[in-house]
């Protein structure tokens, strides 16, 4: 049998179960690969019963082998955490159980148990205590991989790539290097090469708004027309620099794949007026897979049974793609 994937259980006090719930009850109706969930059978049962889901739990333990994640019960590995209510305030107890989960997916990596893992929404800027950082920060430093992970928000249409990502705009400019631009760059490239066998068509943001800047450093000039030219020599296909204000109305025009933007919000904000819940964001550079739904925990809708679990389907789906 095929190995699964986990999906981790997420922030408690969010749409986290919603999603879960709902993707499975849709299972039938997309392809996927087998899958069990890293969490808290307790909580689960409660969520399930203020949600009103008829779903069968089934517990499985660390020695559990493919043939038991079947199609009939939702399996779940559990995390042991304790809460009276469904949902309740984010708090320390429920960050060290989320980080438990993790602990529990990358080991489950390490034995080789899972093909990869998804994780639900987190609150970041209580689950890292304002570190500015992300998941994607946080694995790579748990893999001593540092500056070698990327982000990547995915749709087969167009996806986007953020250089620098949860740091503040004034720090922007001092971690633009050459070197960096083309790492991650040549880290997107092999990712679509070994996973879609096609060689991408990359477009490179400017940082400055029209590419243009009168103050001394021109990053533009100095280090990102630099860095695309030494990915051209390599046999990339980039473009660049795209002035950051008409780089998504002209990506049709130049066929991209991807574009990498300079930081966070420059290529998100576009993106998801444009896709909304049909994207997922991946981490690339890490020796697995891992994928999450490309939206926050919704605090506002929690346990109103309106969440929109697309792209949770979306990040299951796409292990279809991984061998």
């Amino acid at each position: 049998m095929k190995k699964p994937i986990a999906i981790i259980a997420g922030e408690p006090n969010s749409i986290s179960s919603e999603i879960i719930f709902k993707s499975w009850q849709l299972r039938k109706k997309y392809r996927h690969k087998p899958f069990l969930v890293i969490g808290s059978i307790h909580l689960l049962n409660l969520q399930k019963k203020k949600l009103k889901y008829q779903i069968k739990i089934k517990k499985i333990n660390n020695n559990f082998v493919s043939s038991e994640i079947n199609d009939s019960e939702l399996p779940v590995y559990d995390v042991k955490y304790i809460q009276k209510k469904s949902f309740q305030e984010i708090s320390d107890i429920s960050n060290k159980y989320i980080f438990r989960c993790f602990e529990v997916a990358t080991n489950f990596i390490k034995k080789k148990k899972i093909l990869g893992f998804i994780n639900c929404p987190i609150a970041k800027e209580f689950l890292f205590k304002n570190k500015q950082q992300g998941i994607t920060e946080f694995l790579a430093k748990k893999e001593d991989l540092k500056d070698n992970a990327v982000m990547l928000i995915f749709n087969r249409k167009l996806s986007v790539s953020p250089l620098t990502t949860h740091i503040p705009f004034s720090q922007i400019n001092k971690k633009i290097t050459k070197s960096k631009i083309i790492r991650k760059v040549k880290i997107i490239d092999n990712f679509y090469k070994k996973t879609f066998n096609k060689k991408p068509n990359i477009g490179i943001l400017g940082l400055n708004p029209h590419n243009f800047t009168s103050t001394k450093k021109k990053e533009e000039k100095d280090i990102i027309s630099p860095a695309i030219k030494a990915l051209k020599k390599s046999k990339i296909k980039v473009i660049g620099p795209l002035s950051p204000d008409t780089s998504f109305v002209i990506s049709k025009r130049y066929n991209l794949d991807v574009i990498l933007g300079m930081y966070h919000d420059q290529v998100l904000t576009p993106f998801k007026a444009l896709f909304k819940y049909d994207a997922i964001n991946i981490t690339l550079g890490l020796p697995y897979f891992r994928i999450s739904p490309d939206h926050g925990i919704a605090k506002n809708i929690i346990g109103k049974k309106i969440a929109n679990p697309k792209s949770l389907i979306e990040s299951i789906k796409f292990f279809n793609y991984v061998k």
